[in-house]
């Protein structure tokens, strides 16, 4: 990642005089935010920010998060170099909702600018997304978008002179990483992504061979696909000098031998895509089963049967590990997921998407009770869901934050009128609108989607999912499993023969790793191989 140098300066000049001048004067502060022609020739439609420390510490623009330093964000159609947008107190930011909320004083702050592509859609929608560049959507280290170093200035809120900032660096392109003897990686095309986003998207995948793959040129092996957020490290650690799995996977001792695959699927709203075909993102999950998968097993020495394919993940990777499981019953095997997202919306973490009212606060009348976002495992609270809703906002509105809750709407969610996901709830509010829940239950909602064809699916999953969660998960995520484990509880002909595991006061992600959790699927694996299954790839 690239790292925003500060300016210690004290005497930084704001003031630019090749800016042209600024707009006539809104009601209320302003902050205006340009960027140089050295860092980009083209005119921009995207969002620029500013982000706001008392120190000088780290670079603002680092410390904006859900809890962090002041961040605000204003969209841009087609800004020039050189051409100034004003950030004003009608801006969204986070935790300070506006500028007028900021105290006079001395500060650091940073300007910033989140570059966006136009992608004109198959369904005829065209909409402005920043496009990922194999950075897995962190705006703040994209290569492409620009930054200016942080400047120390005495801002004054009743002041009618803005503030002048100046992004004058752009992010330099992130190298692909070279392969090594055990750990390959590769990038395709996407023909079916390309064609729907009007835009060149791609797949990826990161292979960990196991000890002896070239020794062994005959053999073929078992594969588990190791789902997740984006990244192009090796699976389960590998590449950590101090890992202990590391020495465990190069132990020449005998033992089940395995190929392990992380997949790269960032799309224009996520790191991942959740690898489902959705109306907002398109067809990443035949992409992902028609192009990459079939990739993978070109390149690679691969077991190609359902009993050889097995599906593990933590939190984004454990409800891709239960859904691709579902929605592909016969093709993987098994399905091993960590603290997986919500199975089941009536627990979208501590929100009833289907009954209750508002996402943000419980009514009770005479106050309203906020709800919890994020909470320590002895009971303490990190954040609140309005919180963490609020700074997505400040980052990009459209659902463009890059965030959790905004992907949740994009992934699970239909096509609003103007072609960006149509909102769960009023992201100002927390006003949930019931139609739109009513499209997350038919499409999205795992332990609906499992209840309600059991008939079919229950044969073909009854014994190949296994759920780990800690019982005071950060998110609650333990209430969306204990919905699920009910109703598998309740399941009959035939009854469910997984297992549903809890650790109590475990946080976020708990569940078996490394070495124990490879242990765990391999034994699975030789378990459910067929009588005429190979061997040769246990040695």
């Amino acid at each position: 990642m690239t790292t925003l140098p500060l300016l210690r300066a004290a005497g930084a000049v704001l003031a630019l005089s090749l800016l042209p001048p600024a707009a006539p004067a809104a009601d209320g502060p302003r902050i205006l935010v340009s960027f140089s022609r050295q860092a980009r020739a083209e005119p921009v439609t995207g969002r620029v920010y500013v982000a706001v420390s008392r120190d000088a510490g780290k670079p603002p623009i680092e410390e904006a998060d859900v809890t962090g330093v002041p961040l605000f964000g204003h969209d841009v159609t087609a800004l020039a170099p050189g051409q100034a947008a004003a950030i004003d107190a009608d801006d969204a930011g986070a935790p300070l909702t506006s500028l007028r909320q900021l105290p006079a004083g001395d500060y650091w702050m940073q300007p910033f600018v989140n570059v966006y592509t136009e992608f004109r859609r198959a369904d005829g929608h065209t909409v402005w997304l920043h496009m990922d560049q194999w950075e897995g959507q962190d705006w703040k280290h994209s290569p492409g978008n620009l930054y200016g170093k942080p400047v120390k200035v005495h801002y004054d809120p009743a002041s009618p002179e803005p503030l002048h900032l100046v992004a004058d660096r752009a992010i330099p392109p992130i190298p692909f990483p070279k392969d090594t003897p055990y750990v390959k990686r590769f990038r395709i095309r996407s023909k079916l992504l390309s064609a729907w986003w009007g835009h060149p998207i791609y797949l990826g995948a990161t292979v960990l061979l196991p000890r002896g793959y070239d020794r062994h040129p005959d053999v073929r092996y078992p594969v588990i696909y190791e789902q997740g957020h984006f990244s192009t490290a090796a699976p389960f650690g590998f590449e950590r000098r101090d890992s202990p799995f590391r020495a465990f996977w190069l132990d020449p001792a005998k033992k089940a031998r395995v190929i392990a695959v992380t997949l790269q699927h960032p799309s224009p709203y996520y790191d991942d895509s959740y690898a489902v075909n959705s109306a907002n993102e398109g067809p990443y999950d035949d992409a992902i089963q028609q192009e990459l998968l079939p990739e993978i097993a070109r390149r690679f020495r691969t077991i190609e049967q359902p009993w050889a394919r097995i599906l593990t993940g933590g939190s984004t990777g454990g409800w891709i590990a239960v859904a691709q499981q579902l929605f592909h019953p016969a093709f993987y095997g098994g399905s091993f997921a960590l603290c997986p997202d919500a199975l089941d919306f009536r627990h979208h973490q501590v929100v009833n998407i289907y009954d209750d009212a508002n996402a943000y606060w419980i009514d009770k009348g005479w106050m309203k009770v906020e709800r919890v976002d994020m909470r320590q495992p002895d009971g303490n609270i990190k954040a609140m869901m309005k919180d963490e809703n609020w700074y997505e906002l400040a980052v990009g509105d459209h659902d463009r934050s890059g965030g959790q809750w905004d992907i949740w709407e994009a992934a699970f969610g239909p096509v609003g009128a103007d072609g960006y996901p149509q909102r769960l709830w009023d992201k100002r509010t927390g006003v949930i609108d019931h139609a739109v829940a009513a499209y997350w239950k038919q499409h999205f909602d795992l332990r609906h989607l499992l209840e309600t064809h059991w008939s079919t699916l229950g044969p073909q999953v009854a014994d190949k999912l296994h759920i780990y969660v800690g019982d005071m998960d950060t998110y609650n995520l333990n209430m969306g499993v204990r919905a699920m484990d009910a109703f598998l509880k309740s399941a009959r002909d035939p009854a469910f023969a997984g297992t549903v595991t809890y650790q109590p006061m475990a946080p976020h992600c708990w569940g078996p790793r490394g070495d124990v959790l490879y242990g765990t699927m391999t034994g699975f694996i030789e378990e459910h191989a067929p009588k005429d299954a190979p061997t040769n790839w246990i040695y």
